[in-house]
């Protein structure tokens, strides 16, 4: 019997992503006006979560993360699976949903430093979280290529 042992560089993201939602989920909830005002030690998180920038259209920028995050979340959850070791979508997704949620929190971040001039702790602390997430997902580009 082979024993499999999951990437790590796979749960290294799932756990990324779980701690991401739970901020983004934080956010969506204050946005949706379900929480008191936004506990925030350091920076001016009110200013930004109440800025123009804090919705696309109706919806607020946490809702992006929340399905972004549980995205991920879910293809990493997969991707540890021994049946889907050799499957081509989950590495693509994982690269390309890390890739787009770096772009995105790289746009949010420079709203926050040359527009709004306010700092979230809560943006700060998800915009990291997707840099980690980003450089985790790296090791998927040579899994794409072994499984053609």
């Amino acid at each position: 019997m082979t024993s499999y042992s999951p990437p790590r560089n796979r749960m290294a993201v799932a756990l990324l992503s779980l701690v991401g939602l739970f901020i983004a989920l934080y956010m969506l909830a204050y946005a949706l006006g379900l929480t008191g005002d936004v506990m925030c030690g350091i920076g001016d998180c009110e200013r930004v979560q109440n800025s123009p920038y804090s919705r696309i259209g109706p919806v607020p920028v946490a809702g992006f993360g929340v399905v972004g995050y549980l995205a991920l979340l879910v293809a990493t959850f997969l991707g540890i699976q021994p049946g889907f070791q050799n499957s081509r979508w989950i590495p693509v997704t994982l690269l390309v949903g890390c890739s787009l949620g770096l772009v995105f929190t790289g746009y949010l971040t420079y709203l926050e430093a040359f527009v709004i001039h306010a700092w979230c702790q809560w943006c700060v602390a998800s915009a990291i979280i997707m840099v980690l997430a980003f450089l985790a997902s790296l090791p998927e580009v040579r899994r794409i290529g072994e499984n053609r």
